[in-house]
């Protein structure tokens, strides 16, 4: 493609969303001090949730200007997972989110919408077959995509229904061992979204082995979403995800603001 075609494509894509046909959903939850964390078991040291301290507020402090300190785990609210979080991916190159290739924070979305199996089980696991059901319909999968399971957990806005756990531990939907081996080897997607707290199910750390998406995925140099919302906004297919971290240095992960263009 020519630097005229290019400009050709970028400037159309601009007038398309000045046009607003094609449309900017955000898919990213509020974070605030409230925002829920993932609950590890007590011998596990836990990731503290959002504290915010005011630096100044157009005051003695700091007169013609408002800003906070902030204090939080990578890993809180919509947050993306690099493959360094993983013990299967800490050897991988390029696996930390200031090494990734930005490249790889773009791609279709594969909107995959199993609310209607999750609204009966809230212990629901996306198998292959199931995704292969998908493909029937909607396409094969692309090399690149993100693949978003749309659960209608984001819906859930109190923070004991959004964590859901009992005495057993934690009850959410998502992805069968068997299930993150195909999407990540035989798909050789980009990574998975997910609503709930983590991409992998609630009751995931009893599998064998325990946490088999984080396992599979980042093993396979994948990364996840967690704490999306809107997906009942996207089509199943057509849409244009945008999921870039911040540049920390070795970071594992961090908060992100993601984005979808999608047609209206």
């Amino acid at each position: 493609m020519t630097n005229g075609q290019q400009n050709s494509v970028l400037s159309q894509l601009m007038e398309e969303l000045s046009a607003e046909r094609i449309r900017v959903v955000d898919l990213t939850t509020s974070l605030g001090p409230e925002t829920p964390v993932i609950d590890l078991p007590p011998i596990f040291a836990p990731s503290p949730g959002l504290t915010i301290t005011e630096i100044s507020r157009y005051d003695a402090h700091g007169p013609a200007w408002y800003w906070n300190t902030l204090h939080l785990g990578e890993h809180t609210g919509t947050h993306f997972d690099a493959p360094i979080h993983w013990v299967t991916g800490k050897d991988l190159p390029e696996n930390a989110t200031d090494t990734i290739p930005p490249r790889r924070f773009v791609g279709p979305a594969c909107v995959i919408d199993v609310t209607a199996e999750v609204e009966q089980n809230p212990d629901f696991l996306l198998t292959p077959a199931r995704v292969q059901q998908w493909e029937a319909t909607y396409g094969r999968i692309p090399a690149g995509a993100w693949v978003l399971l749309r659960t209608g957990w984001s819906k859930r806005t109190s923070r004991e229904d959004f964590l859901n756990v009992r005495e057993d531990g934690a009850h959410s939907p998502g992805f069968a061992k068997e299930c993150s081996q195909f999407l990540a080897r035989d798909r050789d997607v980009l990574g998975v979204g997910v609503e709930t707290v983590g991409t992998d199910a609630g009751q995931a750390g009893t599998f064998d082995p325990p946490f088999p998406n984080h396992t599979t995925m980042h093993g396979a140099g994948k990364f996840g979403i967690t704490s999306l919302i809107n997906l009942d906004q996207l089509p199943p297919t057509g849409a244009v995800v945008i999921a870039a971290p911040l540049k920390i240095s070795g970071g594992s992960g961090s908060p992100l603001r993601v984005i979808a263009l999608t047609p209206t």
